[in-house]
């Protein structure tokens, strides 16, 4: 129901879908002919990217800017400022789950309604690798859930911290930065240099962006989807479960004064 109910609330925002479909279908043919000029210049694949693949990695990744939310949100924050979590805390639903089930709504009608029309354009304009079989589909449906799941998760943590800072804005720009590099947003992750790239496989980053895309990119196949996937339920629930305690100990925090 509250899944029904955030696809319905952010599915009254056409001309916000409409613009954003517009964006990713410019930024992503800019990227699609940078990504294949830097293979042509190589002169043979990159990181395991070929031609179809690199061309794919940029139009999933596309696809997915709008329903993966990787620029946060201040819904959580605002409502901890105001006091009117303290209503959120009193509900018959974990207020985490709650906002979760509702992020998933989000994520649903930017893929209806932005993505997939944004990629079937980069498919009529680029040859692009697809996913090799059912399995990769499936399991690239899945991981695009986890990855929605890992980005919400990150995200309400960082929201929570209101209870203990005045502004996280700071915090919360830096959390952006970071994870728009380390999630293969600019470039695929398996281009990083050595030390880059350990780094960002031990973040949750590469879980919100990087997984689904090599999945169904068709990159990542056979018994190398579950190490994929599994990572990313790792850092689905290790979120979770982070985001639980913090938010219990703002609960025994807050104070809310009113007559």
């Amino acid at each position: 129901m509250l899944v029904r109910a955030g696809f319905r609330r952010h599915s009254t925002y056409r001309l916000a879908l409409v613009a954003g479909l517009t964006t990713n279908s410019v930024f992503g043919f800019i990227r699609a002919s940078v990504l294949l000029a830097a293979l042509a210049s190589a002169g043979t694949s990159i990181g395991g990217y070929d031609a179809p693949t690199a061309v794919a990695f940029v139009w999933w990744g596309q696809a997915l800017l709008g329903t993966v939310n990787l620029w946060g949100f201040a819904e959580v924050k605002d409502r901890v400022r105001t006091g009117d979590i303290a209503v959120d805390f009193l509900r018959p639903v974990n207020p985490q789950l709650a906002y979760l089930a509702s992020d998933l709504g989000r994520a649903g009608i930017n893929l209806v309604g932005r993505g997939v029309p944004a990629f079937l354009l980069g498919a009529l304009l680029f040859d692009m690798a697809w996913p090799p079989s059912a399995t990769s589909w499936v399991a690239g449906a899945v991981s695009v859930v986890l990855a929605v799941t890992v980005a919400f998760s990150g995200n309400f943590v960082i929201n929570l911290l209101a209870f203990w800072l005045v502004e996280i804005r700071g915090i919360t720009l830096l959390w952006m930065i970071i994870g728009g590099l380390l999630c293969g947003l600019y470039l695929p992750v398996p281009w990083f240099p050595d030390w880059l790239r350990t780094l960002a496989n031990w973040s949750p980053f590469p879980s919100m962006l990087q997984n689904p895309i090599d999945i169904l990119a068709g990159r990542v196949v056979g018994a190398d989807i579950v190490s994929a996937v599994a990572v990313q339920v790792f850092w689905a629930v290790a979120l979770l479960a982070l985001g639980q305690l913090v938010m219990r100990a703002g609960r025994r925090r807050l104070e809310v004064q009113g007559g």
